[in-house]
């Protein structure tokens, strides 16, 4: 597992969120399985005017549930986001830190110039169909200097992860070419461009985005939470 200094993390917060800001406005090409995909955001207005999602609903996948009464920490994230990869360690330490106390969910939020994140986003969305959701999702952080920032696919590569898992590979190789598979990530994107989620990590914790500057903020606002 990656492990870098808070100065380091933070350096990287704060150039991919510059980036993120930029391109998402304008249009949002990414790719599920070799296929480029190119969506226009929504203008702010018509975001407004609209009902807004559930940060949690009831396709969102939960890493730890803790229960209803348990404060909940939402991530929008992209598997080719050196960002969010700085921040998976972290993650992962208060996910086992806060069992039981916390809920943590993942939803899924592709950003342009990624040339596979929709490809991970479906690999990990076609795994989550077997239940090993949980498992593929640390295999693509785990092994993001391997295919990250590739710009040919790796859908290939994402679909060896699977049979390292021992996933049925009939049913993973229908799942990658249902459109209800790449429908499923679209959902959970959309609800982020709908919430205003503008970058990646976004992350949510008990209904209110963090501002997120430094590693340390996050444990910080779990805190403020349970007391």
């Amino acid at each position: 597992m990656r492990t870098r200094s808070l100065t380091a993390v933070s350096i990287i917060l704060g150039a991919v969120a510059i980036v993120a800001i930029v391109v998402l406005l304008v249009v949002r090409p990414w790719e599920a399985d070799g296929a480029a995909v190119v969506r226009e955001a929504p203008s702010e207005s018509a975001t407004a005017e609209a009902a807004l999602p559930p940060l949690v609903d009831e396709t969102t996948h939960l890493l730890n549930d803790a229960g209803a009464d348990a404060p909940v920490v939402v991530e929008f994230l992209d598997f080719e986001c050196e960002a969010c990869g700085a921040v998976y360690p972290t993650m992962e330490e208060l996910r086992q830190k806060y069992d039981g106390e916390v809920t943590f969910a993942v939803r899924y939020f592709p950003l342009p110039g990624h040339f596979n994140s929709g490809n991970a986003a479906v690999a990990v969305e076609a795994a989550a169909q077997q239940g090993a959701f949980e498992a593929m999702y640390q295999r693509m952080f785990e092994t993001q200097p391997a295919w990250g920032e590739a710009q040919t696919s790796a859908a290939d590569v994402f679909r060896g992860y699977a049979q390292e898992l021992g996933l049925d590979m009939a049913a993973y190789d229908a799942a990658i070419a249902d459109p209800a598979t790449l429908a499923r990530v679209e959902q959970d994107f959309q609800a982020g461009v709908a919430l205003g989620v503008d970058r990646t990590p976004s992350i949510f914790i008990d209904g209110e985005r963090l501002d997120l500057q430094a590693i340390g903020d996050i444990e910080t606002a779990i805190q403020a939470t349970l007391e």
